[in-house]
């Protein structure tokens, strides 16, 4: 008997779901937030999970990207929505949605949808992304070779000039064959001994930690403190430097503690005949991964690439490169990337841009002031980058999405109408 779980915050729909799928012969489970949805997935591993996308805590969005990155996506999901979020069900597909459903729920349609995805065979995995495939580089070659010894010698390594998806690429690298994986950015509750005892021998990834809450930066402390006794490794990444997380609130001896051992990721300036193969297979990950369209590089699109100039800063220069590849898949209009394709998201010169001018008057207020106007600015830069598309948005800002709206509103950033849905 299969067993589906039912995740809404409303109980009537979840009732009605039930009765609707018990009838038909199914072992049915509800929950009503993301929290009980990752018990009930981490005890029961349900063969389908629809999921409704606006949930209290954390929204079904987040919850689908949670299980995609930490590989628990081992089972169809079939997202729920109403009208006005039919273009974020659609979009949740990317991410490993099976389907969606718009409510109010026809029962055919329910019962159809639910029949297609526990005959659907998903096929496997691929291996993720890492180090080893840009070995034809010899920087990053170089770069890999400093990485592992400086995780051969400590359990906490700390990745500087990189976050996200570049800094889950060095992550993967360090992870051994079929060794566990949690990403602790994840993970909104309490962190326990018996959730650290379930990674035994693994990886505990922080993505970016500029980008943790309150609750997230005390389960890195209690992590840390039990590294060595569960033979856990601990790789956190940050473009952000420890002072400025200083003043953002931290805890002083944690940072002293993820600052021990550091690895800067390396420049990319003075590579510019690399770039073109990096490029590529960053392409190929995003694609094979379903992240993207089918697209593939022109010849003059590399070339254009290999011209790009790069401050010989590694603080931001690996996201940057990450994040305009995948800008460029999700962008362009044909299966073939052009130069003209790169020219328009290329990024500005400092002296050119805007933004840069902007922001010298922020150097005459005081600093909470000051930080509030650049964040402003920042959203508002990212908003128009991403024509309004909220999903886009949280994931390049890194921020949750209920979390995400809240910080929009406090800012006052006016949101478009799609922002708005």
């Amino acid at each position: 008997m299969a067993i589906i779980l039912v995740v809404d915050d409303e109980v009537g729909i979840r009732e009605l779901l039930s009765e609707i799928l018990i009838d038909e012969g199914y072992d049915v489970r509800l929950a009503e937030n993301a929290a009980a949805a990752r018990r009930i997935r981490a005890e029961l591993r349900p063969d389908l999970v629809l999921l409704d996308i606006w949930m209290p805590d954390t929204d079904g969005i987040s919850l689908l990207k949670e299980w995609h990155a930490e590989g628990h996506l081992n089972m169809p999901v079939v997202m729920m929505s109403g009208h006005g979020t039919i273009d974020t069900a659609v979009e949740a597909t990317r991410f490993g949605a099976f389907d969606f459903l718009e409510k109010p729920i026809a029962l055919q349609k329910l019962l159809g949808t639910v029949q297609k995805a526990l005959k659907h065979d998903k096929p496997p995995a691929r291996p993720p992304l890492t180090l080893e495939a840009f070995s034809r580089s010899a920087f990053v070659k170089e770069f890999k070779r400093r990485l592992e010894q400086a995780a051969a010698k400590s359990p906490t390594l700390l990745l500087k000039g990189a976050n996200g998806g570049m800094a889950e690429i060095c992550a993967r690298t360090l992870q051994p064959p079929r060794a566990p994986w949690l990403d602790l950015s994840s993970i909104s509750s309490a962190l326990t001994q018996e959730m650290l005892e379930k990674v035994t021998g693994g990886i505990l990834f922080v993505p970016d930690l500029s980008a943790l809450g309150k609750m997230q930066q005390m389960n890195l402390a209690f992590a840390v403190d039990r590294l060595e006794k569960l033979n856990l490794q601990l790789i956190a990444a940050t473009v952000a430097s420890l002072s400025v997380l200083g003043e953002a609130g931290w805890d002083s001896k944690l940072l002293a503690r993820l600052n021990e051992i550091w690895v800067a990721m390396p420049s990319l300036a003075g590579h510019g005949d690399e770039l073109p193969e990096i490029a590529s297979l960053l392409l190929t990950n995003f694609v094979e991964r379903g992240e993207v369209p089918v697209r593939r590089f022109s010849t003059a699109a590399l070339n254009a690439l290999r011209t790009m100039v790069w401050k010989n800063q590694p603080d931001s220069n690996w996201s940057d490169l990450y994040a305009l590849v995948r800008n460029l898949a999700v962008t362009s209009l044909d299966e073939e990337i052009s130069a003209e394709d790169v020219a328009r998201v290329r990024p500005q010169e400092a002296a050119d841009s805007p933004e840069a001018v902007s922001l010298l008057p922020l150097f005459d207020q005081p600093l909470r002031e000051a930080r509030d106007a650049f964040e402003k600015m920042y959203f508002e830069h990212h908003l128009r980058l991403e024509g309004g598309n909220m999903t886009r948005l949280a994931e390049r800002s890194g921020l949750e999405r209920t979390h995400l709206y809240r910080k929009l509103k406090q800012l006052d950033v006016k949101l478009g109408k799609r922002g708005e849905e």
